[in-house]
């Protein structure tokens, strides 16, 4: 049986994952390390996966060979996987951490973020602006104002910042260093939640520890520091690509561009970069707690399963024949790129609320901003979530 590398050498990881998708809606595939996993291809059989985590867990102790022998203790991608964390809990122990988060991120506190959101992005835009021709908006903007706005939300300091960046970088490039990037920065954020014990502020960090000691929810020290890390890592990651993915998605349409200025139509850019060209492009890793069967393929408990979720959200049994253009005013069907069932991404609306607002504000300024390289030169980061590395742009 043909095992599929992912990621495929040469080719962008959308192209594999569609390619997968022709293939079939389950196919065996390697990851690097001759790992053996099963990539989900369709979004009928993700949507069954990420929907019943009693069958398809999400805690890497199910997975045999994590724990037989198979798999290296220093493969790189054992930060995506492991950790205390709610991201690699099941059942009641995720509900109980979800809930307390719940209280965190209710739609009034995210909404009550639009001002400054707006403020930090016309800040950024003024850097841009004296930067000029050129400018590279990755650095300068898609990285700056989410980066800026999760930090100040966990009250990460100033000064930390850019070894956060740093760490997180290496940890989603799943390459050499990134499981001791991941081991620092939990490392970090373990001494600065004792730091909050002792000086409590006005930040989430310190309401999760108000939760902790006023006994509302039983969180252990180990699942406060992963609580922090998946929330600032997966909270400026993502939306970095969101931003460089839509700001290349509109360059390349400039009729979509134009559309979105002429009637402001940010909402729906977002939504329909997030579905064809998802920051989240491969959703690690699901786990087969008995045997069972996925979309007519027999998989024995104890294998792994990787969600291809571009091609899930590219895949036309759901959203349609012209499912590869890129269209904002397409009528939206719910998609996968924030997930499903119990793992549903809680901070999808701060995702939205940013991506709206920094793009609107982006374009305000720069009605016919475009791209200033040839689309082929770009380099991509990592392969789970994936955006141009750098977007140098022609502001005028």
């Amino acid at each position: 049986m043909t095992a599929y590398p992912i990621p495929a050498p040469g080719e962008h990881i959308y192209d594999t994952h569609a390619r997968l998708r022709s293939i079939g809606p389950v196919v065996p595939a390697e990851l690097p390390g001759e790992v053996a996993v099963w990539a989900v291809t369709t979004h009928a059989a993700a949507h069954e996966v990420l929907g019943n985590d009693k069958v398809y867990a999400r805690s890497a102790r199910h997975w045999t060979a994590l724990h037989d022998g198979t798999i290296p203790a220093d493969w790189p991608f054992r930060p995506f996987i492991e950790g205390e964390n709610f991201l690699m809990q099941d059942g009641l122990d995720h509900r109980r951490i979800r809930g307390l988060i719940n209280k965190a991120f209710t739609s009034a506190r995210v909404a009550a973020l639009a001002p400054r959101i707006r403020e930090i992005a016309e800040s950024l835009l003024d850097d841009v602006a004296a930067a000029g021709d050129g400018v590279d908006l990755v650095p300068a903007f898609g990285e700056a104002l989410p980066m800026r706005v999760i930090c100040e939300l966990f009250g990460i300091p100033e000064p930390e910042r850019a070894r956060f960046r740093t760490w997180t970088t290496m940890v989603m490039a799943a390459g050499e260093g990134s499981v001791q990037a991941g081991q620092a920065m939990i490392a970090y954020l373990t001494r600065f939640a004792d730091q909050r014990r002792e000086d409590p502020r006005d930040d989430l960090t310190s309401m999760l520890i108000n939760a902790q000691r006023d006994g509302e929810v039983t969180l252990s020290d180990a699942e406060l520091a992963g609580l922090l890390w998946v929330f600032v890592l997966a909270g400026h990651e993502t939306t970095i690509h969101l931003l460089g993915n839509a700001v290349l998605a509109l360059s390349l349409h400039p009729d979509q561009r134009d559309l979105a200025v002429r009637d402001g139509m940010w909402a729906q850019v977002v939504e329909e970069t997030l579905r064809r060209y998802p920051s989240i492009a491969t959703l690690m890793l699901r786990y087969t707690t008995q045997d069972t069967v996925l979309a007519g393929v027999g998989l024995p408990a104890g294998d792994a399963l990787l969600i291809s979720l571009s091609a899930t959200l590219t895949d036309p049994g759901r959203h349609g024949s012209g499912a590869g253009r890129f269209d904002i005013t397409r009528a939206q069907r719910p998609g996968l790129a924030f997930g499903h069932g119990p793992h549903f991404c809680l901070g999808a609306p701060l995702a939205r609320l940013e991506g709206a607002i920094a793009l609107a504000a982006l374009y305000e300024r720069f009605p016919k901003l475009r791209i200033a390289v040839d689309p082929g030169e770009l380099v991509y980061n990592s392969f789970a979530t994936t955006g141009p590395a750098s977007l140098p742009v022609h502001l005028t």
